[in-house]
C-alpha cells in the first residue's frame, strides 16, 4: 500500500490530469498497481493476510489461541488440556525439530477427541477442517475394505507426498483408528521417522493426529482406581496412564495399531488420554451449547437433559456412557429452537 500512495504522490507532482496523457496516466497508475502487488507479494505476511498461505513461520498467537478455547470449550480434560498445547506449542517453537508431530487421542466417544483436533486444526489454519492444509481420513469411509489395502497404502502415501511438498506444515487427521485395517497405517512410517529428506522432501514440519476409541477401557480403569481410593479425577497425571494405554493399544486385535511400528519405533511423540466426562461435565457441556445457540439456560432443562444420560459402571455411576455426544439432539428435543 506504501508504494501505490508513493506512486500516487509522484503522479501528483506533474500536475492537474488533464495536463498527463491519457495513455501515459492509465500507465503510469497500472505500472504503480503492479509496483504495489510485487511488493505485497514479497512480503509474505501481508499476502497471506487475504489469502491462505502454509504456516511458514511461528505465530505465538496459534498457542495462545489453542489454550483459551480448550480452557472454555473442553471440560473435565485437564491431561488433554496441558499435553495438547504444550506439544503444539513446543513443536512450532521448535525450527530444528527432528520429525513431525505425532499425537494419539484415546477415550471413549463423546469425551472431546474430535473436537481438540478441529480445535488444533483452527488454531493453526484460520479455516480449520476447512483448509487446503488440514487432510482428515475416516477409516471406515476411506478405507472400507480389507482386500484394498495395498491400494489405499500406495494412495495414503502419495497422499500425503503430494501434500507436504507443497506445504510443509500440513496437518493429517486420522479418525476412527480403532476400526482401521491393521497394518495400513504402517505405510505412513517412513514420514513419521527421523530422516531428515525423503526423495528430496522434508516432513519434519507436518503434524499427524491419531483418533481411537482403543485404549477407553484402560483409561476408565486408572480413573475408577482414582475414584474409589478417595482421589480426584485432577490427581491423575500423564505419567500415571499413558505407558499403559500405549501397550493396550498396541496389543489391541481390534485396532488399527495393533502390532503398529509406529508404536514399536516409538513414533507417536503422545499417547493422549481423554477421561471419562462425569455428570457435572454433561451439564457443563449442557449451559454452553445453549449459550451458544443464544438462549437463555433454563436449569430444570439443563439437568433433565444431563439425567436422562446413561451412567456406567451400574452400581456407581459415575461416567456418561456418550459424554456429551448426544447434548445436541436433546437440546432440539427440550428446546423450541
Amino acid at each position: 500500500m506504501k508504494l501505490l500512495r508513493a506512486a500516487l504522490g509522484l503522479l501528483s507532482l506533474l500536475g492537474p490530469a488533464s495536463a498527463v496523457e491519457p495513455v501515459s496516466l492509465g500507465l503510469a497508475i497500472a505500472g504503480a498497481a503492479a509496483s504495489a502487488i510485487t511488493g505485497i507479494i514479497s512480503y509474505p505476511r501481508i499476502y497471506c493476510y487475504f489469502r491462505e498461505c502454509c504456516l511458514q513461520w511461528h505465530d505465538p498467537r496459534v498457542a495462545a489461541a489453542l489454550q483459551e478455547n480448550l480452557d472454555k470449550k473442553l471440560f473435565g480434560q485437564h491431561l488433554v488440556n496441558k499435553v495438547v498445547v504444550k506439544a503444539v506449542k513446543g513443536f512450532l517453537n521448535n525450527s530444528k525439530s527432528k520429525k513431525p508431530l505425532a499425537l494419539s487421542l484415546h477415550g471413549w466417544t463423546g469425551t472431546g477427541k474430535n473436537f481438540v483436533s478441529r480445535l488444533v486444526a483452527e488454531s493453526i489454519y484460520k479455516r480449520g477442517l476447512q483448509s487446503k492444509y488440514v487432510h482428515q481420513f475416516v477409516a471406515t469411509l476411506h478405507f472400507p475394505h480389507a482386500h484394498s489395502i495395498n491400494l489405499y497404502k500406495d494412495q495414503l502415501q502419495s497422499w500425503i507426498r503430494g501434500n507436504v511438498s507443497l506445504c510443509p506444515r500440513s496437518l493429517f487427521i486420522f479418525d476412527e483408528m480403532d476400526k482401521m485395517h491393521a497394518g495400513l497405517i504402517d505405510s505412513i512410517k517412513p514420514f513419521l521417522d527421523y530422516y531428515e529428506l525423503l526423495d528430496g522432501v522434508s516432513y519434519r514440519q507436518a503434524i499427524f493426529i491419531f483418533l481411537s476409541n482403543a485404549g477407553a477401557e484402560k483409561i476408565t480403569e486408572v480413573a475408577l482406581d482414582f475414584w474409589r481410593n478417595g482421589k480426584t479425577r485432577e490427581d491423575i497425571q500423564l505419567r500415571d496412564i499413558q505407558n499403559a494405554l500405549s501397550v493396550s493399544v498396541f496389543n489391541n486385535k481390534n485396532s488399527g495399531f495393533w502390532h503398529s511400528t509406529l508404536i514399536d519405533r516409538n513414533l507417536i511423540d503422545y499417547f493422549v488420554p481423554f477421561l471419562p466426562l462425569e455428570y457435572k461435565h454433561v451439564k457443563m457441556c449442557v449451559r454452553v451449547e445453549i449459550e451458544s445457540r443464544g438462549y437463555a439456560v433454563d436449569e430444570d432443562i439443563l439437568s433433565r437433559i444431563a439425567d436422562e444420560m446413561t451412567y456406567f459402571p451400574r452400581e456407581e455411576r459415575i461416567y456418561s456412557d456418550k459424554g456429551c455426544k448426544t447434548v445436541d439432539a436433546k437440546l432440539d428435543y427440550y428446546y423450541d429452537f
